[in-house]
């Protein structure tokens, strides 16, 4: 059995010329580092709420994907993943299934979350900043 897990940041319009936010994710299998992600988000964000969750959703996905593969190469997991956040807003939203989001695409990446956390596949926690092994890639 192995457990994975992950930490997700967003540094909030970073980039001076586009303002767009930068999502970092660190994901890890049994304390081995497998994957590390820095790259600058598609969407320019109004509040670092919406850009940590926009960070999320990306993690999100990724998880799902590596979960997918390594059930397909036959390693268990042990349970679900452990993501960790150091936005506590984003971590109620992503745990509370009686949130609502105005706009479309935080909305969508709200529903992507919360259907994942709802099956079981990830659970969404608080860490403090300066404990956030994904800071390193924002």
């Amino acid at each position: 059995m192995v457990h994975m897990w992950c930490f997700v940041d967003a540094s909030h319009a970073s980039n001076k010329v586009t303002y767009r936010s930068h999502t970092g994710i660190f994901i890890m299998l049994n304390s081995a580092p497998i994957v590390w992600y820095s790259k600058r988000q598609n969407t320019v964000e109004t509040s670092t709420f919406g850009s940590e969750f926009v960070a999320l959703c990306i993690a999100t996905e990724l998880v799902q994907g590596l979960r997918y593969k390594l059930r397909m190469m036959g390693v268990p997991l042990d349970g679900s993943t452990s993501m960790y956040c150091d936005n506590e807003s984003v971590m109620k939203n992503g745990s509370i299934p009686e949130s609502t989001l105005s706009k479309k695409h935080n909305a969508i990446c709200y529903h992507k979350v919360r259907e994942s956390v709802a099956a079981g596949w990830i659970q969404v926690g608080l860490i403090k900043i300066e404990s956030n092994l994904a800071d390193l890639f924002t």
